[in-house]
C-alpha cells in the first residue's frame, strides 16, 4: 500500500489535484479540470484528469461517490497518516543509568 502512495504523489499533476481537493473537497470531474485550468495554467483533458484520478483512488488518497448522475470525489489523508506516524514514531522514554 505505501508504494503505491509514493508512486502516486510522484506526479506533480496528481500533486496539484490533492492540493485542489485539500482545499475544497467533494469536486466533481468538471470542477476538478476547470481549477486546474484557471488556477495552474494546466490544461488536461478530461480523461487525462481521470486518468490521475484513478490512481489516487487506487492508492487510497482519493474517494469517488456517486450522487445521481455525478461522482464526486474527496479526499482521504488516511494513508498519509500510516505513513506519517510509521517514521515519527514518540520516541521510546530514555533509561537512566
Amino acid at each position: 500500500m505505501p508504494e503505491d502512495v509514493f508512486k502516486a504523489l510522484a506526479d506533480p499533476t496528481r500533486r496539484r489535484i490533492l492540493d485542489e481537493l485539500a482545499e475544497r473537497d467533494g469536486q466533481s470531474l468538471f470542477e476538478i479540470c476547470a481549477r486546474l485550468t484557471t488556477g495552474h495554467g494546466l490544461g488536461l483533458s478530461r480523461q487525462a484528469v481521470s486518468q490521475h484520478l484513478a490512481v489516487l483512488e487506487a492508492a487510497g488518497l482519493v474517494r469517488g461517490r456517486r450522487e445521481g448522475r455525478y461522482r464526486f470525489h474527496d479526499l482521504n489523508t488516511a494513508p498519509l497518516e500510516h505513513i506519517v506516524t510509521r517514521w515519527l514514531k514518540p520516541d521510546a522514554p530514555e533509561s537512566s543509568p
